[in-house]
């Protein structure tokens, strides 16, 4: 039987696994190299806090998530594999309530940047939080 996602070592190990899988994924690999290049381990650092922040309520992230994404060149069925790999990867890790909620939070976070994201192209208008 898996685990709950229950502190932090388990937070590092499904950021770490998923973006392995990302920088190996045919259709998002080169977006994610290209725009973070050669600071994926401060990426990794800021990627711990964020889940950290939402599945432990352990206040450690700081910032604004939508930004950096803002202007990525993605559409639909970029999220969508976004979203199968990292719910993929939560269903081989983990099991249980905190589970659930990083991949409700996943789908969440989904949607949300691909709406504004197509906002602000129609409207070509600067991205805010």
């Amino acid at each position: 039987m898996k685990n709950d996602i229950l502190n932090i070592e388990d937070v590092k190990l499904l950021v770490n696994r998923f973006y392995t899988k990302v920088r190996e994924d045919a259709m998002l690999a080169d977006i994610f190299n290209q725009r973070i290049g050669d600071k994926w381990s401060e990426h990794l650092e800021k990627m711990y806090r964020f889940w950290q922040t939402v599945l432990l309520e352990e206040h450690t992230y700081f910032g604004s998530p939508f930004l950096p994404h803002a202007n990525l060149p993605v559409e639909k069925q970029h999220f969508e594999q976004w979203l199968n790999l990292f719910n993929e990867t939560v269903n081989e890790l983990f099991s249980g309530t905190k589970a659930e909620r990083a991949k409700w939070q996943g789908e969440r976070m989904a949607q949300m940047f691909l709406s504004k994201i197509e906002y602000h192209r129609k409207h070509s208008t600067k991205p805010l939080l």
